[in-house]
């Protein structure tokens, strides 16, 4: 091949090679050459010129094939555009000679096509110049007429002279019998009418009548190309090109008269169209449908070729057109006419509103139609109200009525449902009243009508899901008001189970309650249906309707009504043969009919039940069902008879009957109904093989159970093309295509098929058999092998029996129902049975391999496969392969041929490679002959392949055969004619499994290899080059294959922007293999992909603007070629291929499509976004800005409108121009709101892909001097003015889910840029400046009427921007803040307070998100409040530096955001405790789900419990912390009282919040401890439960959250001691946090982990500290104190000098160590124990100091000394116990009476030291008990004073501790006790006389009693006064002695004494204890 690689070509290669390989070796040159020459030297080309041009005309007379003649003809007039054009004439003569030649072989005509083929392509590259003088063209086929529609587009409008006689050559060829002619024909007629003014003016009619005869019988490629030149003509009549206008002066169509032939050809069809006007008008004689399917198409290509804006400007007119025409009564001769005629209407409005209008147009659309429905039903109601009579064609009326209201409503659904939330406006401007209108034809007397009303609604419903509920509930009403119309009834019913069925689809559902609603309106329906026989039918349908769409709303509504479900439906079943035969007697007609109508919806109801509700199905319920299913059986077998009694009209009931119950036999496991399976049996084979069926009815499934890969034969490719929907029509089997709603209604509240956009069921004689063919399937496989062989003859008897066109459908349905039993046999994994039923098996699939319908042959090969592999025995398989060779070897007939031919693939197919590895080389050589038998194009498709699925199946042992295989595959492709395109197709099949099949190895370089490389590009060259869209397709799944396997040598430069024009293709399967292709590029390649999709863009460019010069008129081209560029040309501008992407995203509806879109961007975007992120944020805002900017195009045709009404024709140079520029400057049609979503998406992915890139991308400053070090470094962060406007723009958009990805994308943004700091201002950050656009972007989502879900993003939002310390001014924080305030009040609102929309779950969500924000806001202020009392205070700075300090002046106070949660506290930790108590809950395993509160929890209802869990999983961690942060705060002192307290405000607005569960408070309040014990086990349980195994997927920031929930509470005391103190929590939480450690890597929580471990430890070893402290004092605290109390009684020996022995004073230190020891946290058995310990010890001390005869006199200073350390340092608790009291009160008295003063003294001082108690309950006893006795005391001293030192000591210590008593008192006690110590003390004075004579001891007490005097008498000055004046002799007594005292100060001053008072006492005790 790399010999074929030069400029001239290598003649002398050629030579050495073989002849079959010269085709290749040339073609490969061509190809060559055709990418050399335009890159080559012009000098290099000219001089080689000559030689060039030699070989290439020599190449034109070697016969060669089509695509080397393609090629030649190409490479011929490149030459001559790049070289010189001297010798252009002479070649062109050269092939006018050949073509004029006589010569008509078959031989020649190579030759000559080759001729025609260089004369397309010169007049193409260079038309003008070589002027008029092209050819007369003899051989009329496809090619010429290639050639000459290239001939036209090179001359166009120099060729004017020839238009006519092309024309009429043409025209008659458009009737052609060869397909591939007519589509040339079309296409050359399209061509010649952008110049042939005569086509769309004199002739327009003519060519109108011609393409309608050219649609007859037409294939689907001469459909797409003759509506394309209708549609094309038609808008050019309409609206012709300004240049030709200007030419000539054209008389224009009207749009009436465009319109008017397009309709005659969509109501009568072609052949009738020249018969005189009467005859026509006539309804007899059918319409041809392939005409009206053709004429739809063109009906699209002529609003699309107008465009948009002349759509939007029209479409009243033009609906009202569309509407009319399928209320003709030509359209509707029979029903399934009537929906055909429907299906192509409503393809018409959906392919031209549904794709050319923007948004805003199509909610104007939308009130069009509402107008257009409004006046439907206006004239309806007129008929229905008009009892007069007179309107005698009221009856049609209604009838034509009903099929326009059809598609209107359909079309108006269809819009709501595209637009999404976007059409919210429709339903809230009052004056359209959509709603009005669509609930008024649920009225409307034709079910279709009022089921399409139904469907309207459910669509709107789910658009708009605050809706929902609103409809059920008006519906209802309606309902229950309008109970006695039928319609009402049935109309009301639809809508309401529309609207159930619709459920699925809104994510937050309805409240639970409308379950029960539906219920009771559906039981009353059913019980009141018998009392009104005119409305008996109606209700029972609506009854059971209702209950089966009730289902739809799965197991958790309906758990709840199963039991009163399962009494319904045993009921409507008679219960046993005798009620049954009773039935039969007694009912009339009527009662047949509406009690088959019950049963079957009972049926129905059950079959929805079991496909909704499977986990409902125990063996219990299904056993309940068995019994009326039973019943159901038994009833089938008695209907013929009742039918044979009352009457033809129940065959449709009962028909009914039967569908139903086959559903639900199918649904349910075989094993249940084992016992009926020969009544069944016989059931489903009389219903497929039509037994009592008159009419040859045939399945629609059997194209669903032949493998998909045999599209290629059975034409079910068309299920893959746009236009689907209408092509169904044309499919062979009954009915096809006629699915509409009011076939059966049950269909209304199914979810719809995937792909569908309405559900169709097909009428119910087709639907029948295809349950039966299901059911029969399911089934099969357990039927005993007898049975089988029974049911399998009798299957050959039926097609035996049957003949004509009856045996082709009765042998279709065997085969189906054949196939469906054999695909379950394999699904079962079971056998077919022994010889005998494989024998009659064998013979009733062999036989139809030779049938001439090739859908029974695929059938049979697809039959034969799936028996070998049942079977799967090598015998078997041999001998029915060898039967096939046979067959092959000895038959000529096409048939025999093709059939047995598949017949091997799909051996092949089903046993693969190993099992029929034998017959691998016999397979393959019969295949490869008969694929070139090319007298026969069918036969090489079918051999092709077979070939292909024996390449696939086969796999590495086909590798043999790969080179024979290619060099045929090639060989096929360079000469089959290009006509033939199922040959081609399956060439390309062939060669995409060969490239498989050799795989990795392309890669090596042997020569081998290389060959078959080389062979492989060229294959998909040519197919590439191939005109049918399939053939094409094929090509590019081949190169996508190539280059998975050798990427290096598939040439992206070409494939890219072929791909990229194919994005453009009008043929859905060629865009899906395109974007496959580029998806798999991008993942590897995306950047050079990209830049080859630019260099298209360029070139556009270029030749744009050379046209542009070579054109005089350049205005009026741009509007039509623009809309050809979109289909045929490329459409790519400077946003490259991206653009392109995210443009047909706005188009295509294919979901396989639009997922492939997403991933090619996905991965362009990974690879491309960080290098070129400008581009692509410009890119997603050019989408994004879609939400905000009113549409251009509403505000244009607003305009237009005005104008319309000055003048109606408008100017036509300004229609032109107008169009075009605006086509030229805005894309077809603002971005569609899945679109935006979907940037906004990217917008997210963009940023996370800059965060894993470079931290430049988030750190102005560094972006900034990237950006001066070199200009094209692009950060994300010099952006950010742009993602928050993106954000902003979704966030606010009318799409829900365009609002949530933008908020999701605004918390992003929050999150990545919150701790950027602005450069400029140090201290602040970036995200400081966009604060009020935060703001805007939240405030809308917390308005009344936001769904939950918004809402609960939203507070996410919000807490992120509330914690991320961006805002540092309080009073901005506020504005956020008080939309977390407003939320919190929600959620107080309790559950069913508000008037609910949604399901419940969805307050929960609400609710609980709310709560979460909370909780992380709070833990965030809790963290910076921590952070700012652990810094250092800074001390306030002087103010005149106030510059410098700009910085900290509106820094937030350290508690400020703590001080904005603070207030909201009582309430939150209230109600985060509940929250996390509802989630203990719910985690519970399902064994304990009887233990869950059967009302419920806080937060959520026990119906909704399911759906609520997913909510707590995702907000209870945050909860947590912040509990735990709450409750270490308060340090669990916070009782639920004072909660209480503070919620009370709560518990009056609305009683229903559930928060006492949070407390667990039953009843009884409970105790702080117990409360808090409970809290401990909450948080600890929950943490222990989760950490336990934390699922995989669960976020990081939960585990982290628990985990510092846990540090956190064991920071405070009481839960560290309640840790410490249940060892079994401490050891859990230890092993758990183990497992953590080792299953999760993140070092932040492995460091958490620790921290967590730490606490405990150290908790743990502080309570063992103290337990261990407090344990071995109480072992050794009995023994220390006897040894105290000993060593007291042995040391405390009374001595003569009063000394204390240091044993004593150590034991007395002892005493009060031990009596002071705390003890009140210990537990009580330890207090228990240490309180008697004491109080023995004191009662021993007690008895040791009673003086006895036998011991010596113990030391009674010292025993006081010990009594008083217990009295002082002990509680009263412990020693105020009446025994020891009277004891020590003893001890006192004694003392107080010994006669040792040294005693007295110190019994004294230890008195003074008790009664100064703090504690008076402990002093009170003992003052009362002895001051008496000191009083008593103190007296006699009068009478008895001192002699010495130690007695007035004695004394003296006594008036202390009365002084003392005196203080203590009352003031009220004060006189009284001052009586006792004045007169005392003044009678210690001595007189005068005495004094003299006194001792020194008495005169000291003389001093010491007037100094006290002194200094009483000021202290109490009232009190003492009144002593004093009670008695005269005292006052006497004390002047006197005052007096002295003055006067012998004044004489002996020197001999003057220290004031006793403040001389301490002479003796002191040595050791002081107090």
């Amino acid at each position: 091949m790399e010999l074929a690689h030069s400029l001239l070509l290598n003649e002398e290669a050629l030579a050495q090679i073989t002849e079959a390989k010269r085709p290749v070796f040339i073609f490969e040159w061509l190809r060559f050459l055709d990418k050399v020459l335009v890159a080559a030297n012009k000098t290099d080309v000219k001089e080689k010129q000559k030689k060039l041009v030699e070989q290439l005309t020599g190449l034109i007379s070697s016969s060669p094939g089509p695509p080397t003649r393609k090629l030649l003809a190409k490479n011929l007039a490149a030459l001559y555009s790049i070289g010189d054009t001297f010798t252009v004439f002479q070649t062109l003569d050269k092939c006018n000679d050949i073509i004029r030649n006589k010569d008509d072989t078959a031989a020649y005509l190579p030759t000559k096509l080759a001729a025609v083929a260089c004369v397309g392509a010169f007049y193409e590259k260079m038309g003008r110049m070589l002027g008029s003088a092209f050819p007369e063209t003899s051989q009329g086929r496809s090619e010429i007429l290639m050639s000459l529609q290239k001939v036209l587009s090179g001359l166009g409008g120099a060729a004017a002279s020839s238009h006519r006689d092309i024309y009429k050559n043409a025209r008659s060829l458009l009737t052609d019998r060869s397909m591939a002619v007519r589509c040339a024909v079309a296409k050359c007629l399209l061509e010649l009418q952008n110049e042939a003014v005569f086509m769309w003016t004199a002739e327009l009619e003519n060519i109108a009548t011609l393409c309608f005869k050219a649609l007859e019988n037409s294939n689907y490629g001469v459909r797409v190309a003759v509506s394309k030149l209708l549609g094309t003509v038609m808008a050019t009549a309409l609206m012709p090109k300004q240049a030709t206008v200007m030419r000539q002066n054209v008389k224009r169509a009207t749009f009436d008269e465009v319109l008017e032939l397009m309709a005659t050809g969509f109501l009568r069809g072609g052949s009738g169209f020249l018969k005189s006007g009467g005859e026509m008008l006539k309804v007899g004689g059918s319409v041809n449908r392939e005409v009206r399917v053709g004429v739809t198409q063109a009906y699209v290509v002529f609003v699309t070729t107008l465009g948009g804006q002349w759509l939007e400007r029209s479409f009243a007119t033009f609906l009202s057109h569309v509407l009319d025409l399928v209320s003709h009564p030509r359209a509707t001769q029979t029903h399934v006419e009537a929906v055909y005629s429907r299906r192509c209407v409503s393809f018409i409005l959906r392919a031209t509103v549904g794709s050319l209008l923007g948004e805003k147009a199509q909610i104007a659309a939308a009130k069009e139609i509402c107008q257009a429905i409004g006046k439907q039903m206006k004239a309806v109601e007129a008929v229905v109200n008009d009892t007069s009579g007179e309107n005698k064609s009221g009856a049609a009326d209604i009838a034509a009525s009903q099929h326009v209201m059809v598609c209107a409503l359909q079309e108006l659904g269809s819009l709501v449902q595209s637009l999404n939330a976007t059409a919210s406006p429709l339903i809230q401007e009052a004056s359209i009243g959509l709603l009005e209108i669509v609930t008024s034809v649920l009225l409307h007397p034709s079910m279709a009508a009022r089921l399409a009303a139904a469907w309207c609604l459910r669509c709107v419903a789910v658009a708009l899901p605050f809706q929902l509920t609103p409809f059920l509930d008006r519906c209802a009403e309606r309902l229950n008001n309008l109970k006695t119309s039928p319609e009402a009834v049935s109309g009301y019913s639809f809508a309401m189970a529309a609207l159930l069925g619709g459920v699925h689809q809104c994510p937050l559902g309805i409240p639970h309650a409308k379950g029960k609603m539906v219920v009771s309106i559906a039981e009353d329906l059913l019980r009141t249906a018998a009392q009104n026989s005119r409305l008996s039918l109606q209700r029972t349908q609506a009854g059971w309707l209702l209950l089966g769409a009730l289902m739809t709303l799965g197991p958790s509504v309906v758990r709840y009504h199963l039991p009163k479900m399962l009494l319904l439906w045993r009921n409507v079943f008679p219960r046993s043969l005798k009620e049954l035969e009773a039935e039969k007697a007694r009912g009339d007609s009527f009662t047949w009919q509406v009690t088959l109508e019950g049963r079957a919806g009972a049926l129905c109801a059950m079959r929805s039940f079991v496909a909704h509700c499977p986990e409902l199905l125990t063996e219990d319920v299904i056993r309940k069902l068995m019994t009326p299913i039973e019943c159901a059986m038994t009833m089938m077998s008695h209907i013929p008879s009742v039918m044979k009694a009352h009457g033809a009209h129940l065959k449709a009931s009962a028909a009914m009957v039967r569908l139903r119950l086959y559903d639900i036999l199918a649904l349910l496991p075989p094993k249940t109904y084992e016992g009926s399976f020969n009544a069944l049996l016989r059931e489903l084979v009389a219903e497929f093989t039509l037994t009592d069926n008159s009419a040859n009815t045939t399945t629609s499934l059997l194209r669903s159970l032949c493998h998909y890969d045999d599209s290629v034969l059975l034409g079910s490719w068309l299920q893959e093309t746009d236009h689907k929907s209408i092509e169904d029509q044309l499919q062979p089997n009954s009915a096809s295509g006629s699915g509409a709603l009011e076939h059966d209604p049950s269909s209304i509240y199914l979810r719809i098929p995937a792909g569908e956009a309405v559900p169709g069921p097909l009428p119910l004689g087709v639907s029948v058999i295809d349950a039966s063919v299901a059911l029969f399937g399911v089934v099969f496989p357990h039927v005993s092998y007898k049975h089988r062989l029974q049911m399998l003859d009798h299957f050959a008897e039926c097609v035996k029996q049957a003949k004509g066109v009856r045996q082709q459908a009765v042998q279709l349905n065997i085969f189906t129902a054949v196939l469906s039993a054999l695909k379950g046999l394999a699904e079962n994994k079971s056998t077919l049975g022994p010889e005998e039923v494989r024998k009659s098996a064998l013979t009733l699939v062999m036989g139809p391999l030779d049938n001439p319908n090739p859908i029974l042959r695929c059938a049979a090969g697809e039959a034969l496969g799936r028996m070998a592999q049942v079977v799967g025995e090598a015998t078997f398989i041999a001998r029915m392969a060898q039967y096939s060779f046979d067959k092959l070897k000895s038959a000529r007939d096409v048939v025999s041929r093709t059939g047995h031919s598949l017949a091997l693939g799909c051996l092949h197919r089903y046993v693969g490679g190993i099992g029929s590895g034998q017959h691998l080389k016999t397979s393959v050589s019969i295949l490869l002959a008969l694929a070139q038998d090319g007298t026969s194009p069918e036969v090489q498709t079918w051999s092709l392949h077979s070939l292909a699925l024996i390449v696939d199946s086969s796999g590495p042992m086909y590798r043999g055969y790969v080179e024979p295989t290619l060099s045929l595959v090639l060989t096929l492709l360079l000469t089959v004619p290009p006509s033939h395109t199922e040959v081609h197709q399956c060439l390309g099949r062939c060669l995409g499994a060969i490239i498989t099949t050799v795989g990795p190895e392309l890669q090596g370089n042997g020569a081998t290899t290389s060959t078959i490389r080389s062979s492989c590009l060229v294959g998909c060259a040519i197919t590439q080059d191939h005109s049918d869209s399939l053939v094409q397709a094929a090509a590019i799944s081949c190169l996508q294959q190539l280059h998975m396997f050798a990427p290096r040598h598939v040439n992206l430069s070409s494939l890219v922007p072929s791909l990229c024009v194919h994005l453009c293709s009008s043929h859905l399967l060629l865009r899906r293999a395109a974007v496959a292709c580029l998806r798999q590029l991008a993942q590897r390649e995306a950047a050079e992909v990209c830049e080859y999709a630019m260099s298209l863009a360029k070139n556009t460019g270029d030749k744009e603007s050379s046209s542009a010069n070579v054109s005089p008129f350049a205005p009026g081209v741009s509007s039509r070629t623009d809309i050809h560029c979109r289909h045929q040309g490329v459409n790519i501008t400077e946003t490259g291929l991206e653009g392109l992407l995210f443009g047909m995203l706005d188009r295509e509806t294919d979901r396989k499509l639009c997922s492939d879109i997403h991933d090619t961007l996905g991965h362009m975007l990974s690879s491309l976004a960080v290098e070129k992120l400008s581009h692509w944020l410009m890119l997603c805002k050019d989408v994004l800005a879609a939400s905000s900017d009113m549409s251009t195009a509403t505000l244009l045709s607003s305009g237009k409108d005005e104008e319309a009404e000055k003048k109606d024709e408008m100017d036509d140079d300004t229609m032109f121009t107008t169009l075009g520029e605006e086509d030229k400057s805005k894309p077809f049609v603002a971005p569609r709101w899945a679109t935006r979503v979907f940037a906004a998406d990217c917008l997210c992915r963009i940023i996370n892909l800059c965060e894993n890139a470079d931290q430049a991308h988030f750190d102005l400053a560094l972006a900034r001097s990237a950006k001066l070090r070199n200009p094209t470094n692009d950060l994300l962060v010099l952006h950010l003015s742009d993602l928050i406007r993106m954000a902003f723009m979704a966030a606010t958009d009318h799409s829900n889910q365009l609002r949530m990805a933008g908020l999701q994308a605004l918390e992003d943004i929050i999150k990545k840029f919150a701790s950027v700091p602005e450069p400029e201002f140090p201290g602040h950050v970036i995200l400081e400046q966009y604060q009020a656009n935060v703001g805007a972007a939240l405030r809308p989502a917390f308005s009344q009427d936001t769904p939950s879900d918004i809402i609960a993003k939203a507070c996410q939002v919000c807490s992120t921007w509330i914690g991320s310390g961006v805002v540092s001014d309080l009073n901005d924080l506020r504005r956020v803040h008080n939309l977390l305030v407003s939320s919190l009040d929600k959620v107080q609102a309790g559950k069913g307070s508000s008037s609910q929309l949604y399901r419940e779950s969805a307050t929960t969500m609400e609710k609980l998100a709310v709560l979460k924000a909370w909780a992380e806001v709070y833990v965030v202020a809790m963290n910076i409040k921590k952070e700012a009392e652990s810094k250092p205070k800074r001390a306030i700075k002087n103010t005149d530096d106030d510059d410098d300090d700009c910085g900290t002046i509106d820094e937030l106070p350290p508690d400020s955001l703590i001080t904005l949660v603070q207030p909201e506290l009582p309430t939150l930790s209230r109600l985060w405790l509940a929250a996390l108590k509802d989630y203990a809950l719910l985690t519970l395993p399902a064994e304990f789900s009887s233990q869950l509160p059967p009302d419920g929890g806080a937060f959520y209802t026990p119906e909704t419990i399911d759906t609520a869990r997913l909510h707590y999983r995702n907000s209870w961690a945050p909860i947590l912390h912040a509990v735990a942060l709450w409750l270490n705060s308060t340090g669990f002192t916070c009782s639920e009282s004072t909660e209480a307290a503070a919620i009370s405000g709560l518990q009056k607005r609305s009683t229903s919040v559930n928060l006492n569960q949070a407390s667990g408070a039953v009843g009884s309040a409970k105790s702080l401890p117990e409360i808090n014990k409970d809290r401990m086990h909450l948080i600890l349980g929950v943490s222990i439960q989760f950490l336990c195994s934390p699922r995989p997927e669960e976020p990081i920031e939960h585990v982290t959250a628990c985990l510092q929930a846990l540090h956190t509470l064991l920071d405070s005391p009481y839960a560290r001691v309640h840790i410490a103190e249940d060892q079994l929590i401490g050891v859990e939480l230890l092993s758990v946090l183990h497992r953590l450690l080792l299953t999760w890597n993140p070092s932040s929580v492995q460091l958490l982990v620790t921290g967590v471990v730490q606490q405990i430890v150290r908790a743990a070893q502080d309570y063992l500290q103290e337990k261990r402290n407090t344990l071995r004092c109480m072992t050794i605290l009995p023994t220390i104190l006897f040894l105290i109390a000993r060593i007291l009684k042995d040391t405390a020996i009374k001595s003569a000098d009063n000394q204390v022995p240091p044993p004593v004073s150590a034991a007395l230190q002892g005493i009060k160590s031990i009596v002071t020891l705390s003890m009140a946290k210990t537990e009580a058995g330890v207090q228990k124990q240490w309180t008697a310990l004491i109080r023995s010890t004191l009662a021993c001390i007690l008895e040791y100091s009673q003086p006895e005869d036998s011991v010596p006199t113990p030391d009674e200073v010292s025993m006081l000394t010990a009594i008083a350390l217990f009295l002082w340092s002990a509680s009263n608790e412990i020693i105020g116990v009446q025994s020891l009291q009277n004891g020590c009160m003893n001890r006192f008295k004694n003392a107080l009476n010994s006669c040792d003063p040294w005693v007295q003294a110190k019994c004294y001082q230890l008195l003074l030291s008790v009664f100064q108690h703090s504690n008076r309950a402990l002093s009170t006893p003992y003052i009362h008990s002895l001051a008496p006795i000191v009083v008593e005391k103190l007296k006699a001293v009068e009478r008895n004073r001192p002699a010495s030192n130690i007695e007035l000591l004695a004394v003296q210590e006594g008036i202390k501790v009365l002084e003392t008593l005196v203080a203590l008192g009352e003031e009220q006690n004060r006189v009284q006790l001052l009586a006792l110590l004045v007169p005392t003390l003044i009678s210690y004075l001595l007189d005068e006389n005495s004094f003299a004579s006194a001792s020194s001891a008495s005169k000291d007490l003389h001093e010491f009693a007037l100094q006290n005097l002194m200094h009483i008498g000021p202290l109490y000055p009232h009190a003492f006064k009144t002593v004093m004046g009670a008695a005269p002799e005292l006052k006497v007594r004390l002047e006197t002695a005052v007096r002295a005292s003055q006067a012998s100060k004044a004489k002996a001053a020197a001999r003057q004494p220290a004031p006793a008072i403040h001389s301490a006492p002479t003796i002191k005790l040595k050791t002081s204890f107090f």
